[in-house]
């Protein structure tokens, strides 16, 4: 029988063992992984000047999603899911600086599980710029200082980032896409566990922690901060202080860590949305956020909910905060499964509407599937 051909690309029983040859054998794959890596840049480029001629925006969230799953079907191993989809989106940052830089806006200072996010959602060659707050984030990007904010919308063990509620319900913020952040909250001191008197953080970090907190520390001064990150530069200059945060934070201020993944559940994750003004197209596996106020009169919730039930629309999210106008009057926020486009939802949404004195689509964008 005629041997079968061999692929070059595929290990084999014939394949060198000897360290130095297998050596040689990445140094040529690293070579030709520059060459169709520069290929892929050049072609960029030329996406980039269509762009600028048709005003097409240089990210698009839809576009990110078709590209990432498709990546990700072809992926045969070893390597695993999170670690192409890292790769990659490195990937598409490095082309995005090269259609033109991205200012993204996030809430600092550096450090934060914020920049975390940015990171890891648009890649280290986008302009990651600091913000003081989460209103200051949505508002840069209103005000077209920046290109897109990130910002923390809801955690699995906290809930709801009320901030964030305020922040879009204030400025009318445009949602264009979301990211799944795995957080993993540190203890971080420049002492040793029994020298520490005082524990700084974020409120909501020092509530995923609560229980850790409760059982270690039980005596300490709880300090609270604007960001995990604030408080990390804060233990870094006062004696016998802690912080709650971020390990990144800790690296970027010099602070040590005392002691890793502290947070109440070992999985604890953040969902952050995107603020950005356009609008992605529907994917077939779509989240669209929707503020709305009720109309005043008995009942007006329930016809609310029951128009997305009748539709057959799943709601994911409800959380409600003080309108700010009247006393004793709420906005809602609610996120549900499909695209404002698909047919259940815009029948919902219009139901919806009847009930509502105020109804907002903040937008509908590509959910997101994987923890990064």
């Amino acid at each position: 029988m005629p041997e079968e051909p061999t692929n070059p690309d595929q290990p084999n029983a014939e394949e060198p063992r000897n360290l130095d040859d297998l050596r040689v054998r990445i140094d040529d794959l690293d070579r030709r992984l520059i060459e169709l890596l520069s290929e892929r840049a050049r072609v960029v480029v030329a996406v980039g000047r269509a762009k600028q001629g048709d005003g097409t925006p240089i990210y698009a969230p839809d576009r990110e999603s078709a590209v990432l799953k498709r990546v990700l079907a072809s992926n045969q191993g070893p390597l695993p899911e999170r670690t192409v989809e890292a790769i990659w989106r490195e990937l598409m940052s490095g082309s995005f600086r090269l259609e033109r830089p991205l200012r993204i806006g996030y809430l600092g200072p550096a450090g934060s599980f914020s920049h975390l996010a940015a990171l890891r959602h648009f890649g280290s060659s986008t302009e990651l710029a600091p913000m003081t707050s989460i209103n200051s984030v949505v508002e840069e990007v209103m005000t077209d200082r920046a290109d897109y904010g990130l910002v923390p919308y809801e955690n699995s063990i906290g809930g709801s980032i009320t901030e964030t509620l305020d922040a879009l319900a204030e400025h009318e913020a445009p949602v264009c896409a979301e990211s799944l952040i795995a957080i993993d909250q540190a203890l971080m001191a420049n002492c040793s566990p029994d020298d520490i008197r005082a524990v700084a953080s974020k409120p909501e970090a020092l509530a995923q922690c609560g229980k850790f907190l409760a059982a270690t520390l039980p005596h300490v001064e709880i300090i609270e901060t604007s960001s995990t990150s604030a408080a990390v530069i804060r233990a870094s200059t006062a004696n016998r202080t802690a912080a709650v945060g971020c390990r990144l934070g800790g690296k970027i201020h010099g602070v040590k860590v005392v002691f890793d993944r502290i947070q109440d559940r070992a999985e604890n994750i953040t969902r952050f949305l995107v603020i950005g003004r356009q609008a992605p197209a529907a994917t077939g596996n779509d989240r669209t956020t929707v503020q709305f106020q009720t109309a005043n009169r008995p009942g007006a919730l329930v016809d609310v909910l029951a128009s997305f039930r009748n539709s057959g629309v799943n709601l994911t999210h409800i959380d409600k905060r003080p309108s700010r106008l009247d006393n004793w009057q709420y906005t809602f926020f609610t996120d549900l499964e499909g695209h404002r486009d698909d047919a259940p939802v815009a029948a919902a949404i219009e139901d919806a509407r009847t009930h509502c004195s105020s109804l907002y689509v903040r937008g509908s964008y590509p959910r997101a599937v994987r923890v990064l």
